[in-house]
C-alpha cells in the first residue's frame, strides 16, 4: 500500500509502547532497543515517526523502559522529525503495556491512540478516529481478517464491534487479529493502580466483555520488527515502495 499524505491534523496524541525487552530479537536487543533496530540503514522508530507525521500526527508520547535512554538521546524532542516527542519511563519496575499507559496518562489527555513500538502500520488514521468518536465506546481496536495467516487469530469481530477478544480460548469463529493500533478514553486507565503490572490485552478483553470495545477492520496487512522474519518482510516492503 502506498502511504497517502494527508492535510488533516490528528488532534489527539499517539502513545507508542516502546519499553519491551524484545526477546525474539536477541542478541541484538541486549544492547539495542527495538526502536533503534536498523531497518535499511535507519532506526525503526524513524519510519514510525515519518508515517505518523504524514497522517497528521504532531504529538507522540514514547512509553519506554528497556534501554529507553538510548531512544531519548537519538530522537530528542522530535523536532528533527517534524513531531513533538515526550517520554514516559517505566522506572525500575516493569509495569507491562497497560501499566506503561497508566504512567503516561498525565501526558496523554482525554483520548489517545496507542501503537506498539514494533509495528509498522500503513493505514490512514483520520477514518479510524472518526469511527471511534461515532461509536461512543471507551475504546476501539483495529483488526485484520487474518484467518490464522500471520499469527493465531484471537478476535470475533461483528458489526463494528469486538464481540470477543481472548489470547487463550480460541473458538472457531475467531478469524481476526489485533492489528496493533487502538484508541482509548482516559477513563479506561484512571482507576488502575500505577504500581501494578498489567497487560493491555487484559484491559481490552475486559472492555470487549463489557461491550465497550469498538472495532475497525483494516484491509492491508501489518508489518513488524518484533522477530527476525518480520524484519526481513518489512525491509522487503519498504524496498518496493515508490519514493
Amino acid at each position: 500500500m502506498k502511504e497517502t499524505k494527508t492535510q488533516n491534523s490528528i488532534d489527539i496524541p499517539v502513545a507508542i509502547l516502546a519499553g519491551g525487552l524484545a526477546t525474539r530479537m536477541r542478541p541484538v536487543s541486549f544492547s539495542t532497543p527495538k526502536s533503534l533496530i536498523p531497518v535499511l540503514g535507519k532506526p525503526f522508530l524513524a519510519y514510525q515517526l515519518e508515517l505518523l507525521r504524514t497522517q497528521g500526527v504532531r504529538r507522540i508520547v514514547l512509553c519506554v523502559g528497556h534501554l529507553g535512554k538510548q531512544i531519548e538521546e537519538y530522537f530528542g524532542d522530535g523536532t528533527a522529525f517534524g513531531v513533538k516527542l515526550e517520554y514516559s519511563f517505566d522506572g525500575p519496575k516493569l509495569l507491562g503495556t497497560g501499566g506503561a499507559l497508566v504512567q503516561a496518562l498525565p501526558k496523554l489527555g482525554d483520548e489517545f491512540f496507542v501503537l506498539y513500538g514494533d509495528s509498522y502500520l500503513p493505514v490512514e488514521l483520520a477514518p479510524i478516529l472518526e469511527s471511534f468518536k461515532k461509536s461512543n465506546k471507551k475504546g476501539l481496536m483495529t483488526v485484520y481478517h487474518n484467518k490464522g495467516m500471520h499469527d493465531t487469530s484471537n478476535i470475533v469481530f461483528r458489526s463494528d464491534r469486538i464481540v470477543l477478544y481472548d489470547k487463550v480460548a480460541k473458538p472457531k469463529e475467531m478469524e481476526h487479529i489485533d492489528y496493533g493500533l487502538s484508541i482509548f478514553k482516559r477513563e479506561v486507565f484512571e482507576a488502575l493502580d500505577p504500581n501494578v503490572l498489567i497487560d493491555l490485552a487484559d484491559i481490552m478483553k475486559r472492555l470487549a466483555d463489557e461491550g465497550e470495545l469498538a472495532g475497525f477492520e483494516i484491509k492491508e496487512r501489518f508489518y513488524e520488527v518484533g522477530s527476525p522474519q518480520g524484519l526481513v518482510e518489512l525491509e522487503n516492503y519498504l524496498s518496493q515502495r515508490k519514493p
